[in-house]
């Protein structure tokens, strides 16, 4: 099996028990509903060597939480996958870029949220920081804006105003904040 589509061309998603353990998988296009079973993604944040935060806007075409703004790159692994190949992978594809050696920062963080219509996601979702030197260049399918921000601003929004970014954003940001304190690309990898 290709490590990033299944054989039929269906992107296929890992599904999870409540112990975080693998049990099956899923097409991605049948996970998210109403009742999402739990399953496995990521999401990373890029900065750039000045220590500035990558933002995005989610495409208006989103299943989920379209429209807003988030970090810079979520996704799914596949399931033969190693998360961080899946990190590389996505972050290529939906930013165009290259990124220097990924650090997990919060391994076992997992959320559910519910977006307004209704569709939920449920995911054990680690999630990475990482630096580029690389312009961005979106894929429109899957970015409809993006930015370059300080990362105090972000925390900042994240903790004012909330309701303003994804929720899982909203939800690791205070999380990633002791740990990047103020000055987000203090240790962080050099870029590839």
């Amino acid at each position: 099996m290709n490590s990033t589509l299944s054989t039929s061309a269906t992107e296929l998603v890992v599904l999870l028990d409540e112990t975080a353990n693998p049990v099956g998988t899923a097409p991605k296009s049948e996970v998210h509903h109403g009742s999402t079973p739990l399953h496995l993604a990521f999401s990373c944040y890029v900065f750039d060597q000045r220590g500035r935060l990558l933002v995005t806007r989610r495409a208006l075409d989103k299943r989920t939480w379209p429209g807003v703004w988030t970090n810079s790159c979520c996704g799914h692994p596949s399931p033969d996958e190693e998360m961080e190949q899946a990190v590389h992978r996505r972050v290529g594809q939906e930013l165009g870029i290259r990124i220097g050696e990924l650090r997990v920062r919060l391994p076992d963080f997992r959320y559910r949220a519910v977006d307004v219509t209704g569709t939920v996601e449920n995911e054990v979702c680690p999630v990475y920081t990482a630096v580029t030197t690389e312009e961005v260049r979106p894929d429109p399918a899957e970015i409809a804006d993006s930015t370059w921000t300080e990362w105090a601003d972000f925390v900042s929004l994240a903790h004012r105003t909330p309701w303003a970014i994804s929720p899982w954003a909203a939800e690791q940001i205070p999380l990633l904040e002791p740990e990047l304190g103020g000055n987000s690309a203090a240790g962080e990898p050099r870029a590839r």
